[in-house]
């Protein structure tokens, strides 16, 4: 998947340019430079959300607003884009899987995706297509839901330790799901290989040398997500953010969101913040390097945010996350596990949300930067104050209900 001519390996970075607190680690991107990418703009995203739009069960998300947060933080506001309603499945991921396996059809019937019928695609096809891919859960979780409701096949390999609840959910969308005795981005490797052998499509949410198509329509797909919290953001006030929180695994929604968002309100207009779980830093690692080069993380890459537990940068979204991010954030488990319980039991007049590890990430940090002595340097690295207008996007519910209830209702993993 990937060589050495793709990513260097991590390697520390100078000591005196990082700041590094206890559980987080912040770097301010010096390679940025403000230029945005033809490839995720609100005219792309149009054709995304036309095409959601016509999946039965599309509506828009909330945006959820937390004023009694803000106003404990110090923040002018706090609104949580929350996609653990999306579709009914917990998460956000199946807008990208769902995208691209539309455009694939649409690639082998050769028609434009806006001809594209999903009740009865699946009568051009003399059998099903089968898809393929590598995912922590919510990504195959999503390419197994298209693909029953466009009528194709789907097969899905999960990394080693993978919850046998996130396996049900799967093979329960009616998919094969085979649990591997490797990491992420060996699982990766090995979905690719039998895909070849078989003649599938693989639907990953990666890219690397030869395979940046799908990958690209993946991250696109996301973009629906990032227009609905923009037109929801106007229509409550009229503001647009000055702060948006990103978590990141490879990159691929941080990229597409951030690509989106850049577009529609101009880079310079507000400061991005992306995070990431420290095992799994790819990206802070790549922001860091000599050169802005993509670099891998390696190892078992253990974290409670599976989602984000990916050592290698996608290059598809690596250039706008470079060119448009602010800061990047290496973050401790501990921090996610805190931001699932403010979410959870929130302060009084703010709606509960159900967060799950990964989407519950940047409310943890929010929370720890802005109410925590040891952090309040970091919190005005970034800009935080009370004029701030914080956008964070809650990515998934409890997708893992034993684990959530570790963290929520035993306090696992303490602040």
């Amino acid at each position: 998947m990937s060589s050495p001519t793709l990513f260097e390996r991590s390697s520390p970075p100078p000591a005196q340019a990082v700041e590094e607190i206890k559980m987080l680690k912040i770097r301010s991107n010096r390679f940025r430079t403000g230029e945005t990418s033809p490839l995720f703009t609100t005219q792309v995203a149009e054709k995304t959300r036309e095409f959601h739009s016509q999946i039965q069960g599309y509506e828009p998300t909330p945006l959820t607003s937390l004023p009694a947060l803000a106003k404990e933080l110090g923040v002018r506001a706090i609104y949580v884009k929350d996609e653990s309603h999306r579709f009914g499945l917990n998460a956000f991921k199946v807008l990208g899987g769902s995208y691209a396996l539309g455009r694939l059809l649409a690639k082998k019937l050769d028609l434009d995706i806006s001809e594209i019928d999903l009740q009865t695609v699946s009568q051009k096809f003399e059998r099903p297509m089968v898809f393929t891919t590598a995912t922590a859960g919510n990504h195959g979780t999503g390419v197994a839901w298209a693909a029953r409701a466009m009528g194709q096949k789907a097969v899905v390999y999960m990394p080693k330790d993978s919850p046998q609840s996130a396996v049900e959910r799967i093979r329960g969308l009616g998919a094969d799901c085979i649990v591997t005795d490797v990491n992420y981005d060996d699982t990766v490797r090995l979905a690719n290989k039998t895909a070849e052998e078989n003649g599938w499509e693989l639907v990953q949410d990666t890219a690397w040398d030869g395979y940046e198509e799908i990958p690209t329509w993946i991250s696109q797909g996301y973009m629906t997500m990032a227009g609905e919290a923009a037109d929801q953001l106007a229509e409550l006030d009229g503001a647009h953010p000055t702060h948006i929180m990103l978590q990141a695994g490879v990159g691929a929604m941080a990229g597409g969101v951030l690509g989106y968002l850049a577009d529609a309100y101009g880079p310079e207009n507000f400061t991005s913040v992306i995070s990431e779980p420290r095992a799994a830093d790819c990206l802070y690692q790549s922001v860091s390097s000599e050169n802005g080069e993509m670099t891998a993380v390696e190892g078992d890459l253990t974290s409670i945010m599976a989602g984000l537990a990916c050592g290698e940068p996608n290059p598809i979204t690596w250039p706008i996350l470079r060119d448009c991010g602010d800061h990047f954030i290496s973050a401790e488990d501990n921090i996610a596990a805190t931001g699932m319980r403010i979410l959870g039991n929130p302060l009084k007049g703010d709606p509960a949300i159900t967060g799950g590890e990964s989407g519950a990430l940047n409310i943890g940090l929010l929370y720890a930067m802005k109410s925590k002595a040891e952090y309040a340097e970091l919190a005005q690295k970034a800009g935080l104050n009370e004029e701030s207008v914080v956008l964070i996007f809650n990515t998934e519910g409890d997708t893992n209900p034993e684990r959530y209830r570790k963290i929520v209702w035993e306090g696992a993993l303490p602040l």
